[in-house]
Protein backbone atom coordinates (compact mmCIF):
# COMPACT_ATOMS: atom_id res chain seq x y z
CA UNK A 1 0.00 0.00 0.00
CA UNK A 2 2.90 2.51 1.41
CA UNK A 3 4.56 1.61 -2.48
CA UNK A 4 1.48 2.24 -4.26
CA UNK A 5 0.99 5.55 -2.39
CA UNK A 6 4.25 6.86 -3.01
CA UNK A 7 3.98 5.75 -7.00
CA UNK A 8 0.97 7.95 -7.22
CA UNK A 9 1.92 11.01 -5.42
CA UNK A 10 5.56 10.46 -7.98
CA UNK A 11 3.42 10.60 -10.60
CA UNK A 12 1.32 13.39 -9.45
CA UNK A 13 4.10 15.84 -8.43
CA UNK A 14 5.90 14.91 -12.25
CA UNK A 15 2.33 15.52 -13.46
CA UNK A 16 2.37 18.97 -11.53
CA UNK A 17 5.91 20.06 -11.76
CA UNK A 18 5.49 19.37 -16.07
CA UNK A 19 2.36 21.72 -16.51
CA UNK A 20 4.52 24.59 -14.60
CA UNK A 21 6.98 24.40 -16.77
CA UNK A 22 4.48 24.64 -19.69
CA UNK A 23 3.35 27.54 -19.15
CA UNK A 24 3.96 30.14 -21.47
CA UNK A 25 5.43 33.31 -19.94
CA UNK A 26 5.06 37.08 -21.27
CA UNK A 27 6.26 40.51 -20.90
CA UNK A 28 5.49 43.62 -21.86
CA UNK A 29 6.77 47.21 -20.98
CA UNK A 30 3.07 49.12 -20.52
CA UNK A 31 4.73 52.74 -20.38
CA UNK A 32 6.24 52.28 -23.29
CA UNK A 33 2.67 50.89 -24.93
CA UNK A 34 1.01 53.89 -23.74
CA UNK A 35 3.23 56.20 -24.97
CA UNK A 36 3.46 54.71 -28.36
CA UNK A 37 -0.75 54.95 -28.37
CA UNK A 38 -2.02 57.71 -30.53
CA UNK A 39 -4.39 58.68 -28.08
CA UNK A 40 -1.74 59.64 -25.42
CA UNK A 41 -0.55 62.38 -27.80
CA UNK A 42 -4.03 64.05 -27.44
CA UNK A 43 -4.12 63.35 -23.98
CA UNK A 44 -1.11 65.22 -23.73
CA UNK A 45 -2.32 68.30 -26.45
CA UNK A 46 -5.56 68.45 -23.86
CA UNK A 47 -3.33 68.28 -20.90
CA UNK A 48 -1.39 71.33 -22.25
CA UNK A 49 -4.19 73.38 -23.23
CA UNK A 50 -5.80 72.79 -20.01
CA UNK A 51 -2.68 74.18 -18.20
CA UNK A 52 -2.66 77.44 -20.26
CA UNK A 53 -5.73 77.67 -18.91
CA UNK A 54 -4.50 77.40 -15.37
CA UNK A 55 -1.33 79.43 -15.98
CA UNK A 56 -3.29 82.37 -17.79
CA UNK A 57 -5.40 82.83 -14.62
CA UNK A 58 -1.82 82.17 -12.40
CA UNK A 59 -1.11 85.39 -14.25
CA UNK A 60 -4.06 87.32 -13.89
CA UNK A 61 -3.97 87.37 -10.45
CA UNK A 62 -0.55 88.09 -10.50
CA UNK A 63 -0.70 91.55 -12.69
CA UNK A 64 -3.25 92.37 -10.27
CA UNK A 65 -1.17 91.53 -6.99
CA UNK A 66 2.16 93.59 -9.00
CA UNK A 67 -0.41 96.36 -9.66
CA UNK A 68 -1.55 96.60 -6.61
CA UNK A 69 1.67 96.76 -4.81
CA UNK A 70 3.23 99.46 -7.27
CA UNK A 71 -0.12 101.52 -6.58
CA UNK A 72 0.39 101.21 -2.76
CA UNK A 73 4.51 101.21 -2.93
CA UNK A 74 3.89 105.06 -4.93
CA UNK A 75 1.63 106.29 -2.08
CA UNK A 76 3.78 105.16 1.00
CA UNK A 77 6.92 106.68 -1.06
CA UNK A 78 4.88 109.83 -1.88
CA UNK A 79 5.91 112.10 0.74
CA UNK A 80 2.76 114.49 -0.04
CA UNK A 81 0.82 111.48 0.84
CA UNK A 82 -2.27 111.52 2.93
CA UNK A 83 -2.87 107.78 3.40
CA UNK A 84 -3.62 107.44 7.02
CA UNK A 85 -2.13 104.22 9.31
CA UNK A 86 -6.05 102.30 9.23
CA UNK A 87 -5.78 102.90 4.93
CA UNK A 88 -2.18 101.78 5.24
CA UNK A 89 -3.36 98.67 6.82
CA UNK A 90 -6.33 97.68 4.68
CA UNK A 91 -4.22 98.09 1.85
CA UNK A 92 -1.33 95.99 3.36
CA UNK A 93 -4.21 93.27 4.19
CA UNK A 94 -5.45 93.41 0.78
CA UNK A 95 -2.45 92.41 -0.50
CA UNK A 96 -1.93 89.92 1.94
CA UNK A 97 -4.89 88.27 0.55
CA UNK A 98 -4.02 88.43 -3.02
CA UNK A 99 -0.68 86.81 -1.78
CA UNK A 100 -2.63 84.08 0.16
CA UNK A 101 -4.71 83.84 -2.59
CA UNK A 102 -1.58 83.36 -5.63
CA UNK A 103 -0.22 80.37 -3.49
CA UNK A 104 -3.33 78.51 -3.09
CA UNK A 105 -4.02 78.72 -7.01
CA UNK A 106 -0.43 77.51 -7.29
CA UNK A 107 -1.13 74.62 -5.06
CA UNK A 108 -5.11 74.07 -6.15
CA UNK A 109 -4.01 74.32 -9.75
CA UNK A 110 -1.10 71.62 -9.46
CA UNK A 111 -3.90 69.36 -7.46
CA UNK A 112 -6.32 69.93 -10.53
CA UNK A 113 -3.40 68.97 -13.39
CA UNK A 114 -2.59 66.17 -11.53
CA UNK A 115 -6.47 65.02 -11.35
CA UNK A 116 -6.93 66.03 -15.25
CA UNK A 117 -3.74 63.87 -15.93
CA UNK A 118 -5.52 60.89 -14.18
CA UNK A 119 -9.03 61.47 -15.63
CA UNK A 120 -7.39 61.93 -19.39
CA UNK A 121 -4.84 58.61 -19.10
CA UNK A 122 -7.17 56.11 -17.46
CA UNK A 123 -9.30 55.19 -20.47
CA UNK A 124 -6.01 54.82 -22.70
CA UNK A 125 -4.64 52.63 -19.39
CA UNK A 126 -7.50 50.86 -19.42
CA UNK A 127 -7.79 50.34 -23.01
CA UNK A 128 -4.09 49.44 -23.17
CA UNK A 129 -4.67 46.56 -20.95
CA UNK A 130 -7.66 45.22 -22.27
CA UNK A 131 -5.72 44.48 -25.40
CA UNK A 132 -2.95 43.36 -23.29
CA UNK A 133 -5.51 40.95 -22.42
CA UNK A 134 -6.81 39.60 -25.61
CA UNK A 135 -3.27 38.94 -26.89
CA UNK A 136 -2.46 37.32 -24.05
CA UNK A 137 -5.19 34.88 -23.89
CA UNK A 138 -5.08 34.63 -27.67
CA UNK A 139 -1.39 33.92 -27.66
CA UNK A 140 -2.12 31.15 -24.73
CA UNK A 141 -0.04 33.35 -21.95
CA UNK A 142 -0.04 31.90 -18.74
CA UNK A 143 1.33 35.60 -16.99
CA UNK A 144 2.18 38.31 -18.46
CA UNK A 145 5.30 40.60 -16.50
CA UNK A 146 4.99 44.89 -16.85
CA UNK A 147 8.59 45.68 -17.35
CA UNK A 148 7.79 49.18 -16.80
CA UNK A 149 8.01 48.71 -12.84
CA UNK A 150 10.58 46.74 -12.20
CA UNK A 151 8.34 43.74 -10.61
CA UNK A 152 10.40 41.33 -11.92
CA UNK A 153 13.95 41.40 -10.65
CA UNK A 154 15.22 38.93 -12.95
CA UNK A 155 13.43 37.10 -16.40
CA UNK A 156 15.42 34.95 -19.51
CA UNK A 157 14.56 37.26 -21.94
CA UNK A 158 14.77 34.32 -24.25
CA UNK A 159 12.18 32.67 -22.23
CA UNK A 160 9.97 35.05 -21.37
CA UNK A 161 8.33 36.19 -24.79
CA UNK A 162 7.87 40.29 -25.03
CA UNK A 163 4.27 40.83 -26.33
CA UNK A 164 4.85 44.46 -26.72
CA UNK A 165 4.86 44.04 -30.65
CA UNK A 166 2.01 41.65 -30.81
CA UNK A 167 -0.47 44.12 -28.40
CA UNK A 168 1.14 47.54 -30.20
CA UNK A 169 -0.97 45.42 -33.38
CA UNK A 170 -3.58 44.93 -32.26
CA UNK A 171 -4.47 48.35 -31.45
CA UNK A 172 -3.04 49.42 -35.11
CA UNK A 173 0.17 51.06 -33.42
CA UNK A 174 3.25 51.63 -35.99
CA UNK A 175 6.29 50.03 -34.12
CA UNK A 176 8.38 53.90 -34.08
CA UNK A 177 10.11 54.71 -31.09
CA UNK A 178 7.97 57.42 -29.46
CA UNK A 179 9.35 60.06 -27.34
CA UNK A 180 7.92 60.46 -23.86
CA UNK A 181 5.55 63.50 -22.99
CA UNK A 182 7.38 65.99 -21.01
CA UNK A 183 6.53 66.31 -17.63
CA UNK A 184 3.78 69.04 -16.64
CA UNK A 185 5.66 72.27 -15.46
CA UNK A 186 5.28 73.11 -12.14
CA UNK A 187 5.30 76.53 -11.35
Amino acid sequence: MKKILKIVLTVAFVAGSTSVFAQKLGRINMQELVFAMPETAEMQKNLEAYQKELQDQLETIGVEFNNKLNEYTKQVSDKNSTMSDSVRQLKEKELNDLKTRYDEFVQVSQQDMQKKQGELLEPIIVKAQDAVKEVSKAGGYTVVYDTSVNAVAYFDEAVVTDILPAVKTKLGIKDTPAAAPAAPAAK
